[in-house]
């Protein structure tokens, strides 16, 4: 369960990776076909974006069937041969998961919507109305309020994302308990390890208290992530999904800090690694990703030196990569040619 400490990982997006059979779009058999290459380089995992069906509102993070690949990547059949492949060239697989939202084309959603009294209505965050508006406010990461009006039940639903990706409820044990569901049915099928996209906001803070912030970031870090019950739920899925089939964990973790990421790494009850997202804000003023600022190449130095600090002793982050342009005491940065042109990719060499 520690192969993830050693490891060089190649991130593959199918959609722009290789086009098997000139759609115009990549796909599954695309990497299929690109397997003895990449092992060439040396890579000991393959980290694949989403490929769930998804009307593509963020770039398949908008699930509509967890169970189900999306037609234009492929089939079952295509990604059973590609676990295969990898497995017989000694690489693993570690896939994206989405848990903290899903598309509103998925039927879970297409339910919570009907009706006020319909069994999927706690399955998502819904709110009245607070003075003729959104009941807090929130703003979403991608711009505008982070609740919008279902005028079928005259409620707001809450997304921290695009409206198109309402937030699931995980106070709700039959959230979690689907939620679970899902990983365990592609880890039953081979898949090695789990890339967890936004893990830190999936616990909301009771009440919905009104951001008294004016810097967006730090807005993400009190109200968003960290929430009252994040470690509890970590803990959950490492004892009930993580534990039993050995898996690799890594968690996206917008909103932690050095002082506080090492929560989510617990031995026992954590996760394996987790990355931070401080070089992304790097450039964003107090209204976020909309509002760019500069900055400095001695603040992005200084960065990587914190997180490095944060790590020195205890736990594992996944921003190795970047280590050796920051202090030029782990390694260095290589860069291959990648499978299609005009695109890099790059492992850490110890």
């Amino acid at each position: 369960m520690n192969w993830h400490k050693k490891a060089v990982v190649y991130q593959i997006y199918p959609r722009s990776f290789y086009d098997s059979n000139g759609d115009g779009v990549g796909d599954l058999r695309g990497v299929i076909a690109k397997l003895d290459y990449i092992q060439s380089l040396g890579v000991d995992a393959v980290w694949l974006n989403p490929i769930y069906k998804s009307p593509n509102e963020d770039g398949g993070y908008d699930v509509s069937d967890f169970y189900g690949i999306q037609p234009e990547f492929g089939t079952m059949e295509d990604f059973h041969q590609l676990v295969a492949g990898l497995h017989q060239r000694n690489m693993k697989l570690i896939m994206d998961m989405v848990l903290n939202h899903s598309s509103d084309e998925h039927p879970w959603f297409q339910q919570s919507r009907a009706s006020k009294e319909n069994d999927f209505r706690d399955f998502y965050f819904w709110q009245p109305s607070k003075n003729e508006g959104p009941p807090n406010n929130w703003k979403s990461f991608f711009s505008g309020s982070a609740w919008q009006l279902d005028e079928n039940t005259n409620e707001y639903y809450l997304h921290l994302f695009s409206r198109k990706q309402p937030d699931l409820n995980w106070d709700q044990p039959a959230v979690r308990e689907e939620m679970k569901k899902v990983m365990r049915f592609w880890l039953d099928k081979g898949v090695d390890g789990l890339r967890l996209d936004v893990i830190t906001t999936i616990s909301k803070r009771e009440g919905f208290p009104n951001s008294d912030l004016k810097e967006f970031n730090d807005t993400i870090r009190k109200f968003y992530a960290n929430g009252p019950r994040l470690k509890e739920f970590i803990a959950e899925l490492r004892r009930d999904v993580f534990d039993p089939s050995q898996t690799v964990t890594v968690g996206e973790g917008p909103g932690i800090s050095p002082y506080n990421a090492l929560d989510y790494l617990d031995n026992e009850k954590g996760l394996s690694m987790i990355f931070h997202f401080g070089h992304m804000f790097l450039d964003q003023g107090s209204g976020g990703r909309f509002d760019p600022r500069t900055w400095t190449v001695e603040e992005f130095k200084r960065i990587f030196e914190e997180w490095d600090r944060a790590f020195s002793k205890q736990g594992w982050g996944d921003d190795s990569l970047l280590r050796g342009l920051v202090s030029g005491q782990r390694g260095k940065i290589q860069y291959f040619p990648a499978a299609t042109p005009g695109r890099r990719r790059r492992r850490f060499a110890r």
